[in-house]
């Protein structure tokens, strides 16, 4: 660790080190840190080894010309922004004393960098901390900056009170982390959404003002802006440079891009966020302590696919138990809210005939639970239902070698249960008179000391009583006027959220083998920050494979496909009422964490087949899937597309080329293969265990006739740099090639 103390200006410029340059995985971060405000000097491509005198002459062209009616020192953007910097946009800290400064002066005052900064840069990434007293606020700043082995950059900053006891509270307004961007990025993607409809995309340029999105919903939502975007123009799946963040938060968030017209200092424009915090939310009096969370920033010169590898690397380093997932069969849409034994015994053993591993018994096993109108909070197994407990049901999952899964709401409470009733105060909204519910329910104030407590143990003792391997962890509505009862009506989403946090880390203390799912009303909160302590996303609650192939693909922009929970469901869909091949349904599943959500019992003998098949097919691959980097082709015709995972070492490849609607083209003309190695050669098959697929007016290409047929050889100059013609689909179809490279 290298620290300076030094608070004399002068002799801060003058050290060396004072520009920390970090390198990692073709990005560098270049910081100056030579005055009392820190500013980024360069963040993107890698600049490689750089000397001192080159470090100095990239600080020393930074400066920007002075214009007239404006500042008459050259504008700067600091890490740390507001407006003693002369920045009129989004401040890095807001926020006030009671009666007192509203205007942060926040200065340098000690510089950490992990490793030593040498002058050359370190090749392996580090970290930079920054240590800032605010006299004027009173405040003391700490400030995170890391470059992780992925090429991420990671920000965080921690303020506390330093202001003497009995002294007014700081109230904050904001913290929220910014790095600049490049007068060459022009173009802005982010994204919206519905139930049943997540990941939806959506561009614009980037204009002068603030491009803000605000997350007020107590979790991400399903309409979450995800990750934010900001490219060259035009940038695509593979080309483009791109700029994105991602805020690492299960609660309320703020998001945004902003352009002034004067620019931000040798930058164009900002990229910023963090969590979005309530008028009196955080109030912190002497000696207390607020910490943001990690706000993750990606740079790629490879477009989005460039952007999803570094952010699958970090995930995938990051996971307790890496890897792929197992099949499972989810007992949602095949029973619902009845739940008879015969009933699910037949499904557990037919699940089992088709090499099913994991059943999860979903929403309706719990006291008072015969719709969605009562029971939530009262955690206790309805003898009603089930005289024997789960117990029958359980053994004989147990007795087919399967794990067994059970399905909670935790965080919500239904008025008519127990629960409420006995704890009515327990329940997060006004004093004055609850507002409108919501799927018929509330949400629990689960920062309240006895309601977590309760249901630490509600939740421990029926995983220890049946050693429950996973948990389906649902969160059905939004928190609206989420204010405490038993703190005077505080504001409580922020609590909320750390107490979520809280209670997942004690269950994973409790029982380290334990698996749990996020789930949102389908993908409503699918982030880094839940992520850090789940081990799967409900991608969504629409199984229909047309709505589904396009949720992934944006989903895995984030995370990696073994994460995004996807399952089969029946050939008419629950959501859309759309009626699909099978072939189609199971393709579509094949690509993430893969199961079934369908009443199979109902299934005939050739379905059965079919899926037993296709759960063969998904162990065979699953390890690609869950460890090779996802790739996806430009295509103009946005009913199709081809994507795949290639593993590491470039030794085999799955892909797929699905058809979602009709277009005016007849033909696909040639497709690349994106990932592949040109200098190669590879062996090219069909896998035909999804069944027939529909060709379109005809026969396919002739190359691909003949990998149907056993297999073809082909150059990885035709599949990669040249591309293949592929066949004409009806609408929902798909094939799905395996390619195997061929050595020597």
């Amino acid at each position: 660790m290298l620290s300076n103390n030094s608070t004399e200006k002068d002799e801060m410029s003058s050290a060396p080190h004072r520009i920390p340059h970090l390198r990692a995985a073709g990005v560098s971060l270049v910081v100056d840190a030579t005055g009392d405000a820190p500013s980024v000097l360069h963040w993107g491509r890698d600049l490689g080894p750089l000397s001192d005198d080159e470090l100095e002459a990239l600080r020393l062209t930074a400066g920007t010309a002075r214009l007239h009616n404006a500042p008459d020192v050259a504008r700067r953007f600091p890490l740390l922004p507001g407006e003693r910097h002369d920045w009129s946009g989004v401040p890095g800290l807001s926020g006030h004393r009671a009666g007192g400064a509203t205007t942060p002066r926040p200065v340098l005052r000690h510089v950490d960098v992990v490793p030593a900064g040498a002058p050359g840069g370190s090749d392996g990434g580090g970290s930079i901390e920054f240590d800032f007293d605010d006299p004027v606020s009173g405040l003391a700043i700490r400030q995170r900056v890391a470059l992780e082995p992925s090429g991420l950059v990671r920000l965080s900053s921690t303020i506390t009170s330093t202001a003497a006891e009995g002294e007014a509270p700081y109230d904050l307004a904001g913290l929220v982390e910014q790095l600049p961007l490049p007068t060459r990025a022009t173009e802005i993607l982010d994204f919206t959404g519905k139930w049943s409809r997540e990941r939806e995309p959506q561009r614009t340029p980037v204009r002068d003002g603030l491009h803000a999105r605000e997350v007020r919903r107590g979790k991400p939502g399903v309409d979450s802006p995800y990750l934010m975007a900001v490219g060259t123009a035009g940038f695509g799946a593979r080309h483009g440079e791109v700029w994105a963040m991602h805020v690492a938060w299960s609660g309320d968030q703020r998001w945004f891009v902003e352009r002034l017209p004067e620019g931000a200092g040798a930058a164009s424009a900002v990229l910023g966020g963090g969590e979005l915090v309530r008028p009196g939310e955080l109030r912190l009096a002497a000696g207390e302590t607020y910490s943001t969370p990690d706000v993750l920033f990606a740079w790629s010169g490879d477009g989005l696919d460039g952007v999803a590898d570094r952010f699958h690397e970090r995930v995938r380093a990051d996971r307790r138990r890496p890897g792929a997932q197992p099949l499972v069969l989810n007992t949602w849409e095949a029973v619902y809210f009845d739940h008879q034994l015969p009933r699910l015994i037949d499904l557990v053993d037919r699940a089992a005939s088709i090499g099913v591993e994991r059943i999860v018994l979903d929403d309706g096993w719990f006291r008072g639970r015969r719709d969605d109108r009562a029971g939530l909070g009262d955690w206790q197994i309805d003898e009603g239902v089930w005289p024997e407990g789960l117990d029958p049901f359980v053994d004989r999952v147990r007795s087919h070698g399967m794990q067994f899964g059970l399905w909670f709401e935790p965080e919500m409470i239904n008025l008519d249960s127990e629960l409420a009733r006995a704890h009515p105060d327990w329940v997060l909204g006004p004093e004055a008179g609850l507002g409108t519910s919501s799927r018929h329910q509330y949400v629990l104030d689960i920062a309240h000391p006895d309601a977590f407590g309760y249901l630490l143990e509600a939740v421990s003792d029926l995983v220890e009583r049946y050693a429950i391997d996973f948990l389906k962890w649902d969160h059905n509505r939004d928190l609206m006027e989420a204010t405490r009862r038993t703190a005077g009506g505080a504001p409580g989403v922020h609590a909320q959220t750390l107490a979520l946090y809280a209670l997942l880390d004690a269950l994973r203390s409790r029982f380290p083998a334990l698996e749990i799912e996020s789930c949102a009303s389908g993908g409503g909160r699918a982030d880094l920050g839940v992520l850090a302590r789940t081990d799967r996303v409900w991608t969504s609650d629409c199984n229909d494979p047309i709505e589904r192939q396009r949720i992934q693909r944006w989903s895995e922009l984030l995370l990696p496909p073994e994460l995004l929970g996807s399952h089969v469901g029946a050939e008419r869909s629950h959501t859309t009422h759309r009626s699909t091949d099978l072939s189609f349904r199971l393709a579509t599943a094949l690509f993430a964490s893969a199961g079934i959500e369908w009443n199979i019992t109902r299934c005939t003998d050739e379905e059965l087949a079919a899926l037993r098949r296709w759960g063969g097919l998904y162990k065979e691959i699953r390890s690609l899937v869950a460890t090779g980097r996802r790739v996806h082709a430009e295509l103009p015709d946005e009913e199709t597309l081809l994507h795949g995972s290639v593993a590491a070492d470039g030794s085999r490849a799955l892909y797929v080329w699905a058809r979602l609607g009709t277009s005016a083209p007849g033909q696909s003309g040639r497709v690349r293969m994106p990932g592949l190695d040109a200098s190669a050669r590879y062996r090219v098959t069909v896998r035909d265990e999804l069944g027939e697929t529909a060709l379109h007016q005809g026969e396919g290409p002739e190359w691909f006739d003949a990998a149907r047929a056993g297999g073809i050889e082909l150059p990885g100059s035709v599949l990669v740099v040249a591309g293949v013609p592929l066949p004409t689909l009806d609408p929902a179809q798909a094939v799905v090639f395996d390619l195997v490279r061929i050595d020597g």
